[in-house]
């Protein structure tokens, strides 16, 4: 059971943000969802270690990125959203082509940064709505390229507020996950990318974000990719697997699939949790039922 009354008195202590019963459905792109039990936004590193050393063995949390990925239950979450905010986004640039970003730096600035110090191979990040927090824990990746291939190491911080640095070499890394414990909160990053010349750098963003805006939807309330490829299954997308056994207009209430890319799920004005659920039990269900492949949702589902 949640220790409310011990989280007042820590809120009382801390400059950062502790607060209850916070409403959740306009931190994340579907728009959807409840409230959580508590929401704490540190605003130091201190903040943090303290509210772990006090409250992480005890409560339940989820680290809320940009929320480009999530879909949230309409319920209650019992336990303590934690959102890391500015102070936890700074970047900076280390000798080598090296880059050391906070894990809620976005992926846009980040990619951004790299250009202006002409450092090419971070190029594909600006094609991804999320934070460097969230492309750690779940190998983002776009245009064949993927987190692993420019990380160093991973400055995180665990239950009890104890921090380390976890070199890349040692974590393995597949598509869209990563061996990493579960629990730990990602503090920052080093990134290291090549010298390359600025004009060429942003003319390829052009490229690739004229390629995404070609292929998918912009400035509507989706999650962003429902579910992974397939790959250890069959050389097919997803895209196509769905494609080939749902029909296309298939609707649960407001929750519907994007007619400029399958894999893309919408709330398309006041989609309930329960709707974009019955969507997605409803696509991955048929498309085992008519290929035989079972499909995976990249979308992180909290309850």
């Amino acid at each position: 059971m949640m220790q409310i009354d011990k989280l007042e008195n820590f809120s009382k202590k801390i400059k950062g943000k502790l607060v209850f019963n916070y409403d959740l459905k306009k931190s994340n792109w579907f728009n959807i969802g409840g409230k959580t039990k508590a929401y704490f936004k540190p605003e130091s590193l201190n903040e943090l270690v303290s509210f772990l050393r006090e409250f992480g063995k005890t409560e339940k949390f989820f680290i809320l990125g940009a929320g480009s990925n999530i879909l949230i239950n309409d319920g209650v979450f019992n336990g303590v959203v934690i959102k890391l905010g500015k102070n936890f986004s700074n970047i900076s640039l280390l000798p080598s082509k090296t880059i050391v970003a906070g894990s809620a730096t976005s992926d846009k600035n980040l990619s951004a940064f790299a250009s202006e110090n002409n450092i090419g191979g971070l190029e594909f990040l600006s094609c991804i709505p999320g934070t460097v927090g969230g492309g750690l824990r779940m190998n983002s990746g776009c245009f064949k390229k993927e987190f692993k291939d420019i990380l160093v190491s991973v400055q995180a911080i665990d239950r009890t507020g104890k921090i380390t640095t976890i070199q890349a070499s040692k974590i393995n890394f597949s598509y869209r996950q990563n061996d990493l414990d579960k629990n730990l909160i990602f503090l920052s990053a080093s990134f290291k990318g090549e010298f390359k010349e600025k004009n060429e750098i942003q003319e390829y963003i052009k490229v690739i974000k004229n390629k995404k805006d070609y292929t998918q939807p912009t400035k509507i309330k989706t999650g962003g990719s429902t579910f992974k490829n397939p790959i250890k299954q069959t050389d097919k997308k997803v895209w196509e697997l769905i494609k080939k056994s749902v029909p296309l207009d298939t609707k649960f209430g407001d929750a519907e699939i994007s007619n400029k890319h399958c894999n893309f799920f919408v709330n398309k004005n006041n989609a309930t949790f329960k709707d974009m659920k019955n969507l997605i039990d409803f696509v991955k269900e048929n498309v085992k039922l008519k290929t035989g492949i079972n499909i995976e949702t990249e979308i992180e589902i909290i309850q």
